[in-house]
């Protein structure tokens, strides 16, 4: 899913320390003596922080501003660096930059103020908006929202094929193609399969008749009665108008739903009629409309 927060909250805590895990993949390495801490995860230690997203992930839509999904897709990059946020040994909160927005899932119950007062250290002059981590003295971003809408598990037809090593390169030509500017390559997707993530992204491409490359889409899995998500989805521009994205989202749709999901969600901006379309199209119903919170401007 698409996702920022400042000023310090009426709160006290005890001081918020970043630091690395430093054994690989074991919450109980955690340190126990601090209130509330912070640690930069790299790629491969990233497992506690998607079994706590995971945890957290409701029956028909993700909370917050981070879904495990969201996660994977992001470890596609080399550099990724994912913050976990514990209390004691008990993870608290997840969330990463995503350019200049943080974005943050937090457990049931947390601290929130808490966590917005140890967000001011990574929310620097130019990162400038928080997606699910309310800051005090920011605002609701008015000029931009997000529509996160779901779609409940029913049979489907669709020419989808699913994406193995073999059709990496189509699948990387159609993201490619679907966003301008995209990085995306054949290497970052084997970097994202052999994340921690990988095991749970599920992948369909769909072709013409004559065999090109039309449309492709990524699912990410959260557990059985959980809800999937789908991030990202793209067709062609050369394909466009001939139901090959619907298609491409109906059979990752299905593959999760096969894998026990309990619903599929996908964000995408209210302003972009066609992506709004499509899920439409597909079965999607919106479930919320989101905001994301800016630092206030000045005047």
């Amino acid at each position: 899913m698409p996702g920022h927060a400042h000023g310090r909250g009426g709160r006290a805590v005890r001081r918020l320390v970043e630091k690395p895990l430093r054994h690989r993949g074991a919450l109980a390495s955690l340190p126990s003596v601090i209130s509330l801490a912070r640690h930069r995860l790299n790629p491969a230690e990233t497992g506690p922080a998607l079994r706590a997203l995971c945890e957290w992930t409701p029956v028909d839509a993700p909370g917050g501003g981070l879904h495990p999904g969201d996660v994977g897709w992001y470890l596609r990059l080399d550099d990724a660096a994912v913050f976990l946020w514990t209390d004691a040994v008990a993870p608290v909160a997840v969330g990463f930059l995503d350019g200049p927005v943080l974005r943050v899932t937090a457990a049931p119950g947390a601290d929130l103020g808490a966590l917005a007062v140890d967000a001011e250290e990574l929310l620097v002059p130019g990162n400038d908006w928080s997606d699910g981590l309310p800051v005090p003295g920011w605002e609701l971003h008015q000029e931009e929202s997000w529509l996160v809408m779901s779609w409940t598990p029913r049979p489907v037809s669709s020419r989808a094929e699913p994406v193995g090593e073999a059709g990496a390169a189509d699948r990387v030509l159609v993201q490619r193609s679907a966003f301008t500017g995209s990085t995306f390559t054949v290497e970052g997707w084997r970097t994202m399969k052999r994340s921690p993530a990988g095991g749970s992204a599920v992948e369909a491409l769909v072709r013409t008749p004559a065999g090109e490359p039309a449309a492709a889409a990524t699912g990410w899995f959260a557990g059985v009665g959980r809800c999937g998500l789908l991030e990202p989805v793209g067709t062609h521009p050369d394909h466009r108008g001939h139901g090959y994205g619907r298609d491409a989202v109906l059979g990752t749709c299905a593959a999760l739903a096969h894998r026990g999901a309990s619903a599929v969600a996908v964000a995408t901006p209210s302003t972009n009629d066609a992506a709004v379309a499509l899920y439409r199209s597909a079965g999607f119903t919106v479930v919320r409309e989101n905001r994301d919170w800016a630092r206030a401007r000045r005047a």
